[in-house]
């Protein structure tokens, strides 16, 4: 029921090739289309965590939380504020399967759009 994806940052300025060191893995329940099933993030929430890829910067871990209005974010530090969430931009209307590209708005309030290169079942 759970899935690991892996977003890498697309070609962008300053990245012509994009970046595969520049980075989100998470786990999240997918459906048969490949979007975030909201009933069974709600039961498995503990499980579906994230972890922020920088190149010369210690992974950051997290979690995927839904927030007030669902739209979902990378939280990272669970007991903290929320006001250094990582935002998904439309997570719950993208479908998460390869070759697809999603954006999120980062801490210093960057959009960046990264391209799914992974989703494989957590066994």
């Amino acid at each position: 029921m759970l899935s690991k994806i892996r977003l890498e940052l697309a070609r962008m300025k300053g990245h012509p090739e994009g970046e595969h060191n520049i980075a989100y893995e998470f786990t999240a329940p997918l459906d048969a289309k490949g979007h975030i099933d909201v009933d069974a993030w709600h039961k498995l929430r503990e499980q579906c965590r994230v972890v922020r890829k920088r190149p010369q910067e210690a992974d950051e871990v997290g979690h995927l939380v839904r927030k007030p209005g669902g739209s979902w974010a990378f939280h990272y530090d669970i007991h903290g504020p929320a006001d250094d969430d990582e935002s998904g931009y439309r997570f719950g209307a993208h479908a998460f399967t390869p070759g697809e590209y999603v954006s999120i708005r980062e801490e210093d309030d960057e959009l960046l759009t990264f391209k799914v290169v992974r989703v494989q079942p957590v066994a």
